[in-house]
């Protein structure tokens, strides 16, 4: 019997939409691999592939060159049938059936219509309504050819867009083995289109669309921004450039949601990195609930309100920090987290970084380079109790707190609480040696003496603790209530938790709020609990308190001094 002659086939490692483009990779590849040809595939479409082969002799190329990494993943053995003219080398002429292309330079280009990819740099909605409407369907053998046309980027798109849609829950390689297509299958089934598991051009248009239509009207452009030094897409139909403000790009809101994007942009090193984190984080735009990562050259910061989230990432290379932040209102947690994919594909570090001189600079103590802090719902005085770092105040600042802090950086817990009295003490979740500690009266002050008060009079709003001048009216309330000190002198709200000095320096009580009721008291009467109340609400937490030995009188500038060492401002955060 007479050995049947094996059929000649092909490796094809790539098509390209050009004609100049698949020279280019025909040429490179010829630099390190033999037997390199191209041929036209039509539709404007040109492959370059390897050989030729017989079939036994191609299986083992591919293997080969796949394992060695010098040949795409998805090459694939092709057949003869599937090439048109040949291009390359330039002149030759496999039996093809066809005639040989030309140089570029003699040849007219039409230009073709590539795969749509889940990253179009136009707006969705046109680019998969075009794609839809112009796009041919084909038999199946055809599907199998137009799909051997497509990228591997064109691959993963595919996965991906599946992915999203629920059909596929495998890994995006690009390579469609069998949970592909059973996805792709079902993905037919599911649509009404024949069950082939091959996606013809028009069903691949067809999931892409509808991937994509969540997109379709944010006008989605790459905005290069040169004075920040960044490129990326911007959601340009809801945001619109509004101001610099170094370190950041302020790209607000159009319309009355929450959507705003900061480029971030500064010249700093690690240390600069590491201050940033920890800035950013007393920002309104980052809310305290959400994961937090930093690392030594980069950091992400995700922060969730009730109606927005907030996604900041910056990394640190080349002695400058560049990142962004995306806001984006709750309740379009799919389009948000697509956006963020493609701002964060598309980020690109482009050449320069912003002036710390550029733009304006708001002058409010309750902005920082023109984003407002994060502040307490609530804040009030309190003063430190013992060496531990345990603080009295008053329950008025603890009630109803998510959480309670001491100089709005330190958390505390609420170890005692008497409402009847309105003494609160807590405890700080974080080791503190305080520098001065109250020293509690060990008698009743006498009438008509001078006393102090001090407070964080504005909420913090000064920075430290202001000192308050008066005089001791009573040593009961005007009910004849035993436990309060009626005092004369004019305070504000956040004065309310601080201590009362006597003109020793001994606290004889601490400042009590305002009382709420139909009756209003003249301006500058005030109430302060007693020492004695103090003490037994402490041992009631097990806490000691120390007891006053000094019996002259301290002079003013002595008694700011210790105040400030010893009154701290208590935050009640939402």
């Amino acid at each position: 019997m007479i050995a049947q002659e094996q059929p000649l086939v092909w490796v094809q490692i790539e098509a390209q939409p050009s004609l100049s483009k698949a020279q280019d990779r025909a040429r490179d590849y010829g630099a390190a691999l033999p037997n390199v040809n191209g041929f036209a595939l039509g539709g404007g479409w040109y492959a370059i592939a390897l050989g030729p082969y017989t079939a036994d002799d191609a299986r083992e190329v591919l293997r080969i060159y796949r394992r060695e990494g010098q040949i795409p993943r998805d090459s694939y053995i092709a057949d003869t049938a599937n090439f048109r003219q040949q291009f390359w080398p330039i002149g030759a002429a496999f039996a093809t059936g066809a005639a040989p292309l030309p140089d570029t330079a003699d040849v007219a280009l039409v230009a073709p219509v590539p795969p749509v990819t889940p990253q179009p740099a136009a707006p969705q909605s046109d680019l998969g309504q075009a794609a839809v409407a112009s796009a041919p369907d084909e038999t199946l053998a055809e599907a199998r050819a137009s799909e051997a046309r497509l990228t591997q980027d064109a691959r993963e798109g595919l996965q991906i867009a599946l992915q999203w849609a629920g059909y596929y829950n495998s890994t995006i390689d690009g390579a469609f083995g069998r949970g592909t297509r059973s996805s792709m299958s079902a993905w037919q089934e599911a649509n009404n289109h024949p069950s082939t598991g091959v996606l013809t051009t028009l069903q691949r248009s067809e999931l892409l669309a509808d991937y994509n239509a969540v997109l379709s009207d944010l006008d989605l452009r790459l905005l290069d921004d040169t004075t920040t030094g960044i490129a990326l897409k911007m959601p340009l139909a809801r945001v619109k450039f509004s101001k610099y403000n170094p370190p950041f790009a302020h790209f607000d809101s159009i319309g009355p949601d929450k959507a705003r994007v900061l480029l971030i942009s500064q010249e700093g090193d690690q240390s600069a990195l590491f201050g940033l984190y920890d800035i950013m984080q007393t920002l309104e735009i980052v809310p305290e609930t959400g994961p937090r990562e930093r690392n030594d050259s980069s950091f992400t910061l995700i922060g969730e309100a009730a109606d927005f989230i907030s996604h900041t990432q910056v990394w640190l290379k080349d002695g400058s920090l560049k990142g962004f932040t995306l806001i984006w209102p709750s309740g379009e947690e799919e389009r948000r987290q697509r956006l963020l994919d493609e701002m964060l594909t598309s980020f690109t570090r482009t050449e320069g970084v912003m002036d710390a001189s550029a733009g304006t600079d708001d002058q409010s103590i309750d902005l920082v380079a023109g984003l407002e802090i994060r502040r307490p719902r609530l804040s009030r005085s309190g003063f430190f109790l013992d060496r531990s770092g345990h603080v009295v105040t008053t329950s008025e600042v603890v009630k109803s707190c998510d959480r309670i802090t001491i100089e709005n950086a330190i958390e505390a817990d609420v170890i005692a609480d008497d409402k009847l009295s309105g003494v609160a003490i807590l405890r700080p979740k974080d080791a503190l040696s305080p520098g001065e500690v109250a020293v509690l009266a060990a008698s009743a002050p006498r009438l008509q003496t001078e006393i102090a008060v001090a407070g964080f009079s504005y909420e913090g709003v000064l920075g430290a603790p202001t000192l308050t001048f008066g005089m001791l009216s009573d040593v009961k309330g005007l009910g004849g209530e035993p436990q309060l000190r009626r005092l004369a002198l004019t305070t504000l709200a956040g004065d309310a938790g601080g201590p009362v000095f006597d003109e020793t320096g001994a606290v004889l009580g601490m400042l009590l709020p305002e009382a709420q009721g139909a009756r209003q008291l003249p301006e500058n009467v005030s109430f302060a609990i007693d020492a004695d109340t103090i003490r037994k609400v402490a041992r009631s937490a097990g806490l000691a308190t120390g007891q006053a030995g000094r019996t002259n009188r301290i002079a003013p500038e002595d008694l700011t001094s210790e105040a400030q060492g010893v009154t701290v401002l208590v935050g009640c955060w939402d």
